[in-house]
């Protein structure tokens, strides 16, 4: 079965080559080209967004690099850490949200959001 997976977190400019080293650590040559990363810095905030139909048993690997870029250290007096959300749909229509806070990925069941999945 297939899922479709799609988000973003919001990192610090300074965590983008950490969040680069992330990713680039677990490369899957089918699944790790849904990761964008903007092409030149503006403003203040650094978007890194996912998207793809990747199969059910590579959500694990998905999963794993966002709990990755979650943990990243936070760079300023702040203490922000990164923050996201991804939507999850499967083929039977089932739909999971991740969000991306404190450090960690919560997930919960989000049927509010099945008008994202495609019939």
């Amino acid at each position: 079965m297939y899922v479709a997976a799609r988000g973003w977190l919001e990192v610090d400019h300074e965590q983008r080559a950490a969040a680069e080293a992330v990713v680039a650590s677990a490369r899957h040559d089918m699944y790790s080209g849904g990761w964008c990363f903007p092409a030149r810095p503006f403003n203040w905030s650094l978007c890194v967004f996912y998207g793809g139909d990747i199969r059910e048993e590579s959500v694990s690997w998905l999963r794993e690099q966002v709990e990755q870029l979650a943990r990243l250290t936070a760079v300023d007096a702040d203490g922000d850490l990164p923050v996201g959300f991804f939507v999850l749909t499967d083929e039977w229509g089932t739909v999971v949200a991740w969000e991306i806070r404190d450090g960690a990925v919560h997930e919960r069941e989000a049927p509010e959001l099945r008008w994202v999945h495609r019939d």
